[in-house]
């Protein structure tokens, strides 16, 4: 009696070896940041405050008058009123994706953060620190702001640089030129002598970017510093 005990005690150990442990939690994922500063902000639905963690994949918005704030490694993100983005990491760094209205980014090293917005990246020209703004105006068209440091924006392989100090219109997908017009054979099917082809094509460009104007660079930089937790990164 006693060996059919232990026999069947052998067998019920080796039963369980490789059996799933149940009740044993998933290793947790990383989170992406933390919030900083918040007024009428959310992480998904539900209301964002100080310390709130945020995840990749999130989606952080603003009300009316409201504002967020998230630090996340070297950079830091802060939203504007009726503002959103889904935040996300993009090959082991911080990235956003702006759905609507303002975003200010800050970074201490060029690849600390990425804003996309459309078919736009937002990103650092250099390690400098450097901060950014992107307003969403539409799905072709940005406003792009380097507050501080220079900026590249870049659309599949094409990338151009915005100045420190300068903002800049960025038109995606610019329309085709229009043939020119003239009286000459006009709605008659013949070519004028403006005409010796068939419709111009466009270039090869992906967007085009159009100056604006100057903008104050210290007194928004004390401004957006003002705002910074007391643990800068």
């Amino acid at each position: 009696m006693q060996r059919l005990r232990m026999l069947c005690a052998a067998i019920l150990g080796l039963s369980l070896v490789g059996a799933p442990v149940w009740g044993a939690t998933t290793p947790s994922v990383a989170p992406l940041g933390t919030v900083i500063a918040a007024d009428h902000a959310h992480v998904g639905a539900a209301s964002a405050s100080v310390g709130t963690t945020v995840y990749g994949g999130d989606r952080l918005s603003t009300d009316t008058q409201g504002s967020v704030q998230v630090r996340a490694g070297a950079a830091r993100l802060m939203l504007l009123s009726s503002s959103a983005v889904v935040v996300n990491d993009n090959e082991g760094a911080p990235s956003a994706k702006l759905l609507l209205g303002t975003a200010t980014f800050s970074t201490g090293n060029a690849r600390a953060f990425t804003l996309y917005a459309s078919k736009a990246a937002v990103r650092a020209q250099t390690d400098a620190p450097t901060i950014g703004q992107v307003i969403y105006l539409s799905e072709k068209e940005l406003l792009v702001t380097a507050r501080r440091g220079a900026l590249t924006v870049t659309v599949e392989y094409e990338t151009q640089v915005i100045s420190e100090g300068t903002s800049y219109r960025v038109l995606l997908d610019p329309a085709s030129p229009e043939p020119p017009q003239g009286p000459e054979g006009a709605g008659s099917g013949k070519k004028g002598p403006w005409q010796t082809g068939g419709p111009l094509k466009a270039g090869r460009s992906r967007f085009l970017i159009v100056a604006t104007g100057v903008v104050g660079i210290a007194t928004f930089v004390a401004a957006y510093e003002a705002l910074e937790s007391p643990n800068r990164p």
